[in-house]
């Protein structure tokens, strides 16, 4: 199981860095309707790029935040750490309406997180890794 935790160290990282990217990408897009509200070119234009341009940061805001939660927790799965397993685990309840993508890794996540041989790695005692090492 300590591959299969490897690998979903790995994938809520690429998940996370692609939600940041997406992030950053909204941002961008707020900031071009942000200057479009700056000197709109009629009266709807105005409010129709108000509105563009709150959108946009409310969901480059909110995705930055899901990918900074991901690296976050992705780092604390490498370390066995069990607040990363239980945060991973919540993660993955909420991925799973995220079709497709979001479905399979939160469905590989509860699968690896919830397995009996995967908690040994995360009690506090050392148990696990002392099983793992030998």
């Amino acid at each position: 199981m300590d591959r299969h935790l490897a690998l979903l160290s790995l994938l809520a990282s690429l998940w996370g860095a692609l939600s940041a990217l997406v992030g950053v990408s909204m941002l961008l897009l707020a900031a071009g309707a942000a200057a479009e509200l700056a000197d709109p070119a009629g009266a709807g234009m105005a409010l129709a790029s108000g509105v563009a341009a709150t959108m946009f940061l409310i969901f480059a805001v909110c995705s930055l935040l899901w990918g900074g939660i991901h690296l976050w927790v992705a780092s604390r799965l490498r370390r066995h750490q069990s607040r990363g397993r239980i945060v991973m685990i919540t993660l993955g309840v909420c991925n799973l309406v995220l079709l497709p993508f979001g479905t399979a890794l939160g469905a590989y996540a509860l699968w690896v997180l919830l397995s009996a041989t995967t908690r040994k790695l995360f009690e506090p005692d050392g148990a696990g890794r002392a099983e793992r090492a030998i």
